[in-house]
């Protein structure tokens, strides 16, 4: 952590959330940390989810998409927030 910049901290700092009392990063922003696709951390996850502890990835429940900031919806109107993974941080 040395080598990281204290505004770098600060602007990765933001990108963290509480939700059901985890520290959480959303996965497209987890997976930009590590310059790769949404799709390949998530794949990769997947994969690999045994290596993980139970509660390392989760997505959201439909109650908790309706009162979510994290909801967004694509051009039919529909709830895309299924598609978020988010993942639990260690700090």
């Amino acid at each position: 952590m040395e080598n990281i910049k204290e505004s770098e901290l600060v602007r990765i700092q933001s990108l963290i959330y509480e939700i059901r009392g985890y520290k959480v990063m959303v996965d497209r922003d987890l997976a930009k940390l590590y310059g790769v696709e949404t799709k390949v951390l998530n794949q990769a996850v997947k994969r690999n989810i045994k290596r993980f502890p139970e509660d390392f990835m989760f997505q959201l429940t439909h109650e908790e998409c309706l009162r979510s900031q994290f909801v967004t919806l694509n051009t039919r109107r529909r709830l895309i927030s299924d598609l978020v993974a988010f993942y639990t941080i260690i700090l």
